[in-house]
């Protein structure tokens, strides 16, 4: 059964993309664990990408992290365990939540998820860019 705060719906392709893509992040880049660092992260403009576990219990400790994302506009992601998300991130313990600071090589990756996630696609914001441009 989905959570409450889980308010957009992630195929397994994008689940395993965005693991792969936080594994690089890790390595390459800075990331931030726990629904606290992640918070504080978001509030304060860092994060470029989060990633929430499905299955943290209670739901209140995770709960308003989608919501300050959608209100910062800062793109974010759902994986089903908390196990994987730690994991993904090299630890052996379950992790609530990740925000990604800086990409590293993950970039293109987390462009690609941010863009299925959201639906949106890089081809359909160019030619807004370009209409602005021509006013």
């Amino acid at each position: 059964m989905a959570k409450s705060y889980m308010d957009i719906e992630v195929s397994d392709e994008v689940v395993a993309k965005t693991i792969e893509a936080l594994q690089s992040a890790r390595r390459a880049g800075t990331i931030r664990k726990g629904a606290n660092e992640v918070t504080k992260s978001v509030e304060r403009g860092l994060a470029k990408f989060v990633v929430v576990a499905g299955d943290v219990e209670p739901e209140e400790v995770v709960m308003h992290i989608p919501k300050l994302c959608k209100q910062r506009k800062i793109p974010y992601s759902f994986v089903p365990s908390k196990l994987d998300l730690g994991k993904a991130i090299g630890i052996n313990v379950p992790c609530t939540a990740i925000a990604v600071e800086k990409e590293g090589d993950a970039a293109n990756a987390i462009k690609d998820i941010i863009a299925k996630v959201t639906g949106t696609s890089q081809k359909r914001e160019a030619p807004a860019a370009e209409h602005k441009q021509q006013k």
